[in-house]
């Protein structure tokens, strides 16, 4: 059986040392601040993307990793293991490109290579969780076949609800309109958003204020999971971390938690959501 190597890109908000622990090799988006380039993840961390993400006049705006770039990095893997399978794992394809430009990369190598590039259908650990679990099973001596049936189990069984401080990074970027925006703000209005079965951002409810949000989708998730086991995963901007602790012990309290994680939202999904973003990723165990 050959073994199987993961590959994503650093919109899953993986920290360093999961990807380091599980061998996962992480390909950059890149960030640009006018005519300064970024690497997401590389040459910038979170906290000082966010830092001069406040500070900067203008909105930053976020390219995909290219074709060529996928191939280098499909080609690096396939030197060190030779004959190894490649799962590659991204961001839905309806909010970038990155997985056309892996999905051309492995068209190129079609003929010398085994590569399976994966649409995650998700954003942020919504990427990550799927990774995790394949990288798991990978080291546990799994076939690709079994690693890509798991994946298609995490995508239908995960919920993603996610919160912003402030519209006007969405409706910056487009997706949400101006007057949308500026009327959600004069009414201390906070959509509860989520994403559709192909990954595109949509609204689930209207709320106002953050701790009734923050209830809401406690609700939410008691309704749709009930008593079931869970694995709960927690993302958040800085300034959001109090809260976003205070709501996870609240949903250990109220559902059945069995495995609880924290991590912090990346600066390519907070380049279109703002610095005050939160989001909750929940599924079956």
């Amino acid at each position: 059986m050959s073994k199987v190597r993961i590959v994503v890109d650093s919109t899953a908000d993986m920290p360093l040392e999961e990807r380091e622990q599980f061998g996962i090799t992480m390909i950059p988006l890149k960030i640009h601040f006018g005519e300064d380039t970024l690497l997401d993840a590389v040459t910038m961390s979170t906290e000082q993307f966010y830092e001069r993400l406040i500070q900067s006049p203008v909105l930053p705006t976020t390219s995909q990793p290219s074709p060529i770039e996928f191939t280098q990095v499909y080609e690096q893997i396939l030197k060190e293991d030779p004959g190894a399978a490649i799962i590659s794992i991204h961001l839905a394809a309806v909010l970038s490109g990155t997985y056309q430009s892996a999905t051309i990369a492995q068209s190129m190598l079609e003929d010398e290579a085994d590569i399976t590039v994966i649409d995650s259908k998700s954003a942020s650990y919504g990427i990550g969780l799927q990774v995790i679990r394949a990288a798991e099973m990978a080291r546990d001596g799994h076939s690709k076949e079994d690693i890509l049936a798991e994946i298609q189990r995490l995508q239908d069984g995960l919920q993603l609800y996610f919160l912003v401080d402030t519209l006007e990074y969405l409706q910056k970027g487009g997706r949400i309109g101006k007057a949308a925006a500026l009327f959600g703000s004069l009414l201390n209005i906070k959509p509860i958003l989520t994403l559709d079965e192909s990954g595109q951002v949509m609204p689930k409810e209207k709320v106002r204020g953050s701790k009734k949000a923050m209830a809401r989708i406690v609700e939410l998730l008691k309704e749709e999971f009930g008593s079931d086991s869970v694995h709960l995963i927690l993302a958040f901007t800085k300034n959001k971390e109090a809260a976003v602790m205070e709501l996870g012990e609240r949903m250990k309290q109220e559902l059945n938690v069995k495995k609880i994680s924290y991590t912090t939202v990346g600066a390519v999904i907070g380049t279109h959501t703002g610095p005050g973003t939160s989001a909750v990723f929940m599924y079956r165990v």
